[in-house]
């Protein structure tokens, strides 16, 4: 059998992978976050700051001891090196029994994890690097090339790939774009997406009062948030603040980039409308 524990809440990992951490706890680094960068974000990074998921959790930044950030961060790295193991018997598996060379590997996360950055743990209505910036690995011998990849990409896209892979037609309702022509060379593999879309509308039970809505877009380097409910926002200069503290929301200096990217994003929103049914008739 195969015992997965997922890099997720409650911190649990198995002791022989927690353990070569635990012995060197002085090297792991703290949380990035700097004292006072959420004052001018939304009040639901605050309330988290305090005690996640909307107040609701016991795990809050500001309940913990410098030792206890680093003990949590350990746990975390513990229950990534037991995924890797576990995918790494399954990959032996496959080897040993010649289904290596036709299987399609594909490793996601469907979200990160805060783990203490910009003081704050889980996740929630926010959209920093650390919780949308998450793995994709794909693997199919003889048919995806050996590359490292920066394109834009969602996961909505990871569809058509599949579809795409086994030769089967898109659906009329499907929103992605396939990442098969990157995969297997037909197209350069650092362009896909002008811009990366993530959203959460009323997402999860906690932060009930207001409900959280809020929508992200990202380019290459300015990421724009609007929180829907307050009528406010933020803007990241990913280049100058690749750590994503300094909200520039409302900052003069970046009145053009503010502008240009609150239209692109209200065009992607639109743009996620169901498509179907398909619309056949002349009217």
């Amino acid at each position: 059998s195969i015992n997965m524990f997922d890099p997720h809440k409650a911190f649990d990992p198995p002791r022989k992978h927690f353990e070569r951490y635990l012995n060197d706890l002085d090297s792991i680094p703290l949380p990035h976050y700097m004292e006072g960068e959420l004052d001018n974000k939304s009040p639901y990074q605050r309330v988290d700051h305090i005690r996640s998921h909307g107040g609701e959790s016991a795990l809050g930044y500001s309940l913990l001891a410098e030792q206890e950030h680093k003990v949590i961060r350990a746990a975390y790295w513990a229950m990534c090196d037991q995924i890797d193991t576990q995918i790494g018997r399954l990959l032996d598996y496959l080897e040993q029994s010649d289904q290596l060379d036709n299987t399609i590997i594909i490793f996601h996360a469907d979200h990160g994890e805060m783990l203490g950055d910009h003081g704050i743990y889980l996740k929630g209505p926010y959209f920093y690097e650390e919780a949308v910036h998450i793995p994709l690995i794909m693997s199919c011998p003889n048919h995806i090339k050996q590359q490292r990849s920066s394109a834009l990409v969602e996961l909505v896209d990871i569809a058509q790939t599949i579809l795409d892979a086994a030769g089967i037609d898109h659906h009329p309702g499907m929103q992605g774009n396939s990442l098969w022509p990157l995969l297997t060379g037909a197209q350069d593999a650092n362009q896909h997406r002008e811009t990366a879309y993530s959203e959460f509308h009323n997402a999860t039970g906690s932060h009930k009062d207001p409900s959280a809505f809020l929508s992200m877009l990202r380019d290459e380097r300015y990421k724009i948030v609007i929180d829907h409910t307050h009528n406010d926002g933020e803007l990241y200069d990913l280049d100058k603040d690749p750590h994503e503290y300094n909200n520039l929301w409302g900052n003069s200096d970046y009145q053009t980039e503010q502008a240009r990217l609150s239209v692109a994003l209200c065009n992607r929103l639109a743009f996620t409308v169901d498509p179907l049914p398909p619309r056949i008739a002349g009217f």
